[in-house]
């Protein structure tokens, strides 16, 4: 199912394949990063990164590391990144409230899963 963004709400659309038949595994699917995953982040509101970002991220890793090890760093790009200032976090459009010993399973972030904030 394809989402469409209407204002601030998310809307699903449904997603014709003219081309029956994908018989193929992906190339992207979790068996292939053993005991990691893919996670997107997405900084809503932002025109410097109008696009979530794809990261690689061990499964057992905690919200902490998380947003230390990558999140920051990604953000910092943006000259006007204040981590002071983070804020409205979501997993897969549910709002979440982490700490930093919070478990990626707890949230509830899989492999594929867009974890969202504001500032």
């Amino acid at each position: 199912m394809a989402h469409e963004r209407t204002g601030e709400e998310l809307t699903a659309m449904p997603v014709i394949a003219l081309k029956p038949g994908y018989d193929f595994p992906s190339r992207s699917r979790q068996e292939l990063y053993g005991t990691d995953q893919l996670v997107h982040v997405m900084w809503k509101g932002n025109a410097f990164f109008a696009a979530p970002a794809t990261f690689r991220a061990a499964q057992d890793a905690n919200w902490g590391e998380f947003v230390r090890d990558v999140i920051t760093p990604w953000a910092a790009g943006d000259p006007d990144f204040d981590q002071s200032t983070l804020r409205g976090w979501n997993v897969d459009g549910v709002a979440v409230t982490p700490t930093d010993q919070d478990s990626f399973q707890s949230l509830g972030i899989g492999h594929k899963s867009l974890v969202s904030f504001e500032t």
